[in-house]
């Protein structure tokens, strides 16, 4: 079995690894030390379409897999993040696959879109 990435898989690696450039470990230990969500990461990843990563094209995402999803959380875990990075995030890249494999077509128009546009996460509701 081969487990090297592809070359796509390695262009996610790195376009996230640069969004996650901009969040250093500072930024991570205060938030940390003084709680709160980290708005302004999970605005970045949602205003560069990575909350799409595992959301059909037909509804806005970019139709990759379970397996590139892995690879982003792994990425922005590794940039310092940690899992409260990737915590952030989790919920709006794993959380719906039941409605990308099982959702009816109505089910998807109406959850996907917002999701993947970051206009919500599951934690607020």
């Amino acid at each position: 079995m081969n487990f090297a990435l592809t070359d796509q898989q390695e262009a996610i690696r790195d376009a996230i690894a640069k969004i996650c450039e901009g969040f250093d470990d500072v930024y991570w230990l205060n938030k940390d030390r003084e709680g709160g969500f980290p708005h302004d990461f999970y605005k970045a990843l949602a205003d560069a379409g990575w909350l799409g990563i595992c959301v059909p094209e037909a509804y806005g995402g970019s139709g990759l897999g379970i397996t590139e999803a892995a690879i982003m959380m792994q990425t922005i875990a590794e940039s310092g993040a940690g899992f409260s990075g990737a915590s952030a995030v989790h919920m709006n890249i794993f959380g719906l696959n039941p409605v990308v494999v099982s959702g009816t077509n109505g089910q998807k128009g109406r959850m996907l879109p917002p999701l993947w546009r970051g206009g919500r996460r599951a934690a607020s509701g």
